[in-house]
């Protein structure tokens, strides 16, 4: 018995390390499950298998992993927050949580998930109980633990009900692989140790008996390629073949991926097509065989000696979605590449003689000031063919407002004459200069055959300038064509390959953020993956981010895929059908297990949630006050002059005038039939009239909604059942008992509400709905003194209201689009409010002023990062992605400058989340209490609006 015990506390330390599953209780549950299906536990510890034993844990894990996203969920978003801001969209892929400085994971994760062929390999990935009995070493069951939490991982991506998942158990088995801290910096080192890890696991399944003989391995098969370095040694070539896997690029002096290529490839003296300087170095490197997934590390990270710190490059680079890898880089095609290379140096050399002809044209002159020959010849034409005059310049009057009448004789007189009239000074309007002085300068005297013999010269010099600059323009663009389609003929546009992921680093070399673009190649678009967030991009978008140089974002790495392997991005197919398997239908069954149970965790977690909504929800709502005793006596009647003085204010209500005028209009039917039919034809009558109220048109000045709950019921397709109620306890509302009738129809109502049985009505469902409208008021009381605090200058306070009404209303259009507001209004004077207050708080942040600093850090901690995260944790439109990179880039444009060490601190404190929206509890500055009367919102609504489209602000006592 002691060496069963014995036996299998072995086998449980097996399994740990195997499966990853460090809790040894969890491990002994799913044992001792697994032991029951067998004999005996002595026989059971023989024949229990790795799928048996693996199929249990993973039920656990499932148990386990729901258990982690609620703790970590509640952690990082609140309790409050509701369940279904993180249900999965249909047809939307799955995010992937922060979970503390791992952007760089989920950017990584990411771009190798959506490729389906490395998909496939991990979703199938599989080792047989041989090769697991050999794996004795701390790597080898590193590595396979790790690669079935990877499993797990790309199952529940692809077929999980959540928004997102949590990669917590893969990063914390590499992160143990280091004894450094989280710090960002050590991204490139994560990343090439996850590769490592993911070619030593697929090892042993390629080649368990030979681990260097790799040419099996599937990660080599698709990531590495070789390359021929050549170099010349003693008069004779000297090759060797390396292999690559991510291939290192340079990114200072040059301007796009083609140079850095002919730099990286071709250390040699040869010529690129847009450098200036040939590179120079004695050796060549041509590709021998490229991978079908080819990688490109670009080096925007260096290390400043001067400085002692490393320093991030953010020179623009620009790559394009397709490259031909045969243009120039193929060994196989070296001869031809080095003719090509001759005939780029004689038309570069011919180039640069045309550039400077014609620069010459263009800049002439000896002097420091240079212009263009023909405009210089032009000037000289017109100059020699202006009208001559024999005036000289020293008789045009110098005061234009002073003008001398001639004498009555010779109108030519000399001006230096002593006989001048007196000057006769006249309105500035009626000055005019002399009509014989010329407006441009003209030659004193020119001769008909001067005149003749210049003009001709000037018109054919200038003709033959003209002619000679178009020649050289003409002659620049056909060499310039010619060197653009060098490398571009069809002979060698051949090897293809296409962009699939860019990923983007935004920030400086010690801090900063990642994500990824993808492209979807089933839906032909790019999505932004940015740990949970997923959205549709565009190429344009995707610029912007990735080339550089005019923010601190930029790419950092690009993987391309082969166009002529189409086995790289095909689904899954059935085997019998043909048919393509996707969502659960492509994972192995193990993992469809897995998944079923992970989002069974879920189901009840939400199911949690909203029992616990639901009774939050009921405990605010106010009981019912106890109606008051009917008297005995049918002839004592209460005295309904105190409810009256009470509830004056309340009768004045768009509702209770309702219900007031209905009762007018039935008294001729409660006066011939009684209470009752006096009820039914009051009811039907505000009924009639509240249902064509719902059928107005909403304006921006004018909501139906708010005038009655009722309106709010009919647009949102209400059950009848809470229609009726609804209007049938507004007449039974005690605050109409002002006279004898509205009394007696008062009692029928109640009496009525009293026959209603819970069979009858779900009484849930009832206080929701009014729940909603409950909260659609509140919403527009956000909305309009948000609105009207942002017209009086109080931008703080007016974000703060604005925030509240954005989240209370996207929980009612996720519920039904009429049942919340127009959400347009609400993000408009958000995004305002926020770039306000962001230039504020960057203001303050750079004063020197203590206490002004103070109040900028307030600001952001109390203001804007709650709501930049609470954006990011909504649907995020494109205008909130605008203003959010905006302010991201505002701060982080301060890394790079020199400030006092307190403010680099207290940067540091907030900069990680203004960067990183994901993983911090969202907690909004609860708003006062706010006016939410229909009467009073209906009016506000239309003062705000007017005030909105006018310059003057208009409010409401």
């Amino acid at each position: 018995m002691f060496a069963c015990l014995f036996q299998s506390q072995m086998l449980l330390n097996q399994l740990r390390e195997i499966t990853g599953i460090q809790d040894l209780q969890v491990l002994q549950s799913a044992l001792n499950v697994c032991l029951q299906q067998h004999l005996s536990m002595y026989s059971g510890l023989y024949c229990l298998t790795y799928s048996c034993f693996y199929s249990r844990a993973l039920e656990v894990s499932a148990e386990e992993n729901a258990a982690r996203m609620k703790r970590k969920r509640c952690e990082g978003s609140g309790e409050s927050c509701s369940p279904a801001d993180w249900i999965r969209q249909e047809d939307c892929p799955v995010g992937i949580r922060n979970v503390g400085n791992t952007c760089w994971f989920s950017a990584v994760i990411q771009s190798l998930f959506h490729l389906p062929v490395f998909r496939r390999l991990v979703l199938n990935y599989c080792l047989s109980e041989r090769v697991l009995e050999k794996c004795k070493s701390h790597s080898e069951k590193r590595n396979i633990a790790f690669m079935q939490e990877l499993r797990c991982l790309f199952a529940l991506m692809v077929g999980s009900n959540r928004r997102f998942v949590d990669p917590s158990a893969a990063v914390e088995l590499l992160r143990d692989a280091f004894r450094t801290s989280e710090a960002q910096q050590d991204v490139s080192e994560f990343t090439h140790k996850l590769l490592d890890w993911l070619e030593d696991a697929f090892q042993l399944a390629a080649n368990g008996n030979n681990p260097e003989d790799k040419q099996n391995n599937p990660m080599v098969q698709l990531f590495y390629g070789t390359f021929v370095a050549e170099r010349l040694h003693a008069g004779k070539i000297v090759s060797n073949i390396e292999q690559f896997g991510q291939y290192p690029l340079q990114v200072n002096g040059f301007n796009n991926l083609d140079e850095c290529l002919e730099g990286a490839m071709v250390e040699g003296d040869i010529e690129s097509l847009h450098s200036d300087q040939p590179v120079s170095s004695g050796q060549e490197r041509w590709f021998s065989k490229l991978p079908p997934v080819l990688t490109f590390e670009l080096s925007r990270f260096e290390f400043n000696q001067s400085l002692g710190r490393p320093e991030k490059i953010h020179k623009k680079l620009e790559f394009p979605q397709v490259i031909y890898m045969d243009s120039r880089y193929l060994h196989k095609n070296v001869d031809q590449t080095h003719g090509r290379r001759g005939d780029v140096k004689r038309l570069k050399d011919q180039l640069t003689v045309l550039q400077q002809k014609l620069e010459g044209y263009k800049n002439y002159g000896s002097g420091p000031t240079k212009y263009p020959l023909a405009d210089m010849l032009q000037y000289v034409l017109e100059f020699v063919t202006t009208k001559p005059t024999n005036v000289s310049p020293a008789s045009v009057p110098t005061n234009p407002s002073v003008h001398t009448e001639p004498s009555s004789g010779d109108s030519r007189q000399d001006p230096f004459s002593s006989t001048q009239k007196t000057p006769i000074h006249k309105p500035f309007t009626q000055c005019r200069p002399p009509m014989e002085v010329p407006l441009q300068p003209a030659p004193h005297s020119v001769t008909e055959e001067e005149l003749y013999f210049v003009r001709s010269c000037l018109q054919r010099w200038r003709a033959e300038v003209e002619n000679t600059v178009n020649e050289l323009k003409a002659s620049i663009d056909k060499v310039s064509q010619a060197l653009e389609g060098m490398y571009s003929d069809n002979s060698l546009c051949q090897v293809s390959y296409r962009l699939h992921a860019v990923l983007v680093h935004e920030g400086q070399a010690s801090a900063g953020h990642y994500w990824a673009y993808i492209y979807d190649h089933a839906n032909k678009r790019w999505l932004k993956y940015n740990d949970v967030m997923v959205t549709e991009s565009t190429w344009e978008e995707l610029v912007r981010d990735s080339y550089g140089g005019m923010t601190n974002a930029s790419a950092y790495c690009l993987m391309y895929i082969s166009d002529k392997l189409p086995y790289l991005i095909a689904e899954d197919t059935d085997d019998e059908t043909g048919q393509a398997l996707k969502g659960m239908d492509s994972l192995p069954s193990i993992l469809r297990s897995y998944v079923r149970e992970d989002n069974r965790w879920f189901q009840q977690e939400l199911r949690e949630w909203e029992e616990q909504f639901c009774q939050a929800q009921c405990e605010e709502v106010h009981t019912e006050k106890p109606i008051p005793e009917e008297p005995q006596n049918p002839e004592q009647e209460p005295n309904p002059e105190p409810a009256q003085e009470q509830t004056n204010e309340m009768m004045l209500t768009p509702a209770m005038q309702g219900v007031i005028f209905a009762i007018a209009k039935a008294r001729q039917v409660f006066d011939k039939d009684g209470p009752e039919a006096g009820l039914i034809k009051a009811f039907h009558e505000e009924y009639s009239r509240l249902y064509e109220l719902s059928q107005e048109e909403t304006t921006p000045q004018q909501d139906p909604r708010l005038q009655h709950v009722l309106v709010y019921l009919f647009q949102n397709q209400a059950p009848n059942r809470v229609i009726e109620r609804t209007l049938l306890e507004q007449f039974g509302d005690r605050n109409l008992s002002f006279d004898d009738r509205a009394v007696s129809i008062m009692r029928e109502a109640r009496s009525k509400i009293r026959l209603i049985k819970p069979e009858d009505m779900d009484m849930d469902e009832y206080l929701q709905w009014h729940d909603d409208y409950s909260m659609f008021k509140t919403v527009f009381a956000y909305l309009l003194t948000g609105l009207e605090q942002y017209q009086n200058g109080k931008i703080r306070e007016a974000l703060n209201y604005l925030a509240h009404a954005h989240q209370d209303n996207s929980v009612l259009l996720r519920k039904g689009e009429r049942k919340g507001v127009d959400q347009s209004l609400i993000a408009l004077y958000r995004i305002k409010c926020l770039k306000e207050l962001n230039e504020n708080a960057a203001t303050l942040f750079k004063s020197p002023d203590a206490n002004d600093v103070a109040e900028a850090m307030t600001i952001m901690n109390e203001c804007i990062i709650p709501c930049m995260h609470l954006m990011v944790r909504d649907s995020v439109s494109q205008e909130d992605l605008d203003v959010i990179e905006l302010i991201r880039s505002c701060w982080c444009s301060y890394l790079g400058q020199d400030m006092d060490d307190s403010l680099q601190e207290k940067l540091s404190e907030f900069l990680p989340r203004v960067l990183d929206c994901s993983a911090e509890m969202v907690v909004l500055k609860e708003p006062p209490k706010v006016r939410k009367s229909p009467h009073n919102l209906c009016s506000r609504l239309t003062a705000v609006m007017e005030s909105i489209h006018s310059t003057s602000v208009v409010t409401v006592k």
